[in-house]
């Protein structure tokens, strides 16, 4: 079976933040957060860089993708991401040490192909019930991981933004992928840290569960999110899984700083 995926995007500034430095995308078969930093360094670049290279690997990957090894090709997207950084850096010193976090989704038809770098997030629901796919590379989750602190201590931990893993110009790529099957019904969220940051899982869980189309639950989060104080950019993609898939319908969308910068390097 060959199945589609009908999603849509926002992004937003947040309420304490004065530029966005989060990027995402989508198509009929990719979806892709990136939550850029490095402040003066231009992370607003290094994400929008980083969606490129993604949309760029969607538009040359053949309609079929039985014979690809999607896991590989979005390890070499990551690394030539990371060159493409690294060249701005070589030329715009003002850019070194900027990075940034990476979720995506790559559909096939009967599966997704994850990449994952950071703590940016992806979630499933399926029957009712919500699943974390990701796991963040964070300092305070190795602390949970290693049982110094709890799950709701990290939640409010002083150094819960400090990255252990992200896509920059110092070093090569270290991300998780995975493949996932799908069915019909189910329903994805990726997002930067700006919604997890103040929205917990029940809310994620009752907001995505919601009759409603996917253009209206990510409102509805994004609205959430800056009520709850938006204390960074909120970007956020909401995909159903769908039969019959329905492409023509999901052209390529961009948003946050990759709908708003030249990314040429």
């Amino acid at each position: 079976m060959v199945l589609g995926l009908r999603s849509a995007i926002r992004s937003d500034v947040g309420r304490r933040r004065t530029s966005n430095q989060d990027s995402g995308a989508t198509s009929g078969r990719l979806l892709i957060v990136a939550d850029g930093m490095g402040g003066h360094a231009h992370g607003e670049i290094a994400s929008a860089m980083t969606v490129s290279a993604f949309t760029e690997l969607e538009e040359r990957l053949p309609r079929d993708l039985s014979d690809i090894d999607l896991n590989a090709e979005l390890v070499a997207t990551l690394e030539d991401a990371t060159e493409r950084l690294s060249r701005r850096a070589g030329t715009d010193p003002e850019t070194r040490g900027m990075g940034t976090t990476i979720v995506s989704l790559l559909l096939t038809g009967e599966q997704l192909a994850l990449a994952h770098i950071g703590d940016s997030r992806i979630y499933q629901l399926r029957n009712g019930e919500l699943t974390r796919l990701t796991h963040d590379h964070t300092m305070v989750q190795q602390l949970v991981d290693q049982g110094q602190i709890t799950a709701e201590e990290a939640a409010h931990h002083p150094r819960r933004s400090v990255l252990m893993r992200a896509l920059s110009t110092d070093h090569a790529p270290e991300p998780d992928v995975d493949r996932i099957d799908i069915v019909e019904g189910d329903r994805y969220l990726l997002c930067s840290d700006g919604v997890t940051a103040v929205l917990d899982d029940d809310t994620l869980l009752r907001e995505l569960n919601r009759d409603a189309d996917p253009d209206e639950v990510v409102g509805r989060l994004v609205e959430l999110a800056n009520e709850g104080g938006g204390p960074d950019n909120i970007t956020a993609i909401v995909a159903d899984v769908v039969d019959p898939p329905d492409e023509a319908s999901s052209p390529l969308r961009t948003a946050g700083a990759a709908a708003e910068i030249t990314t040429a390097d």
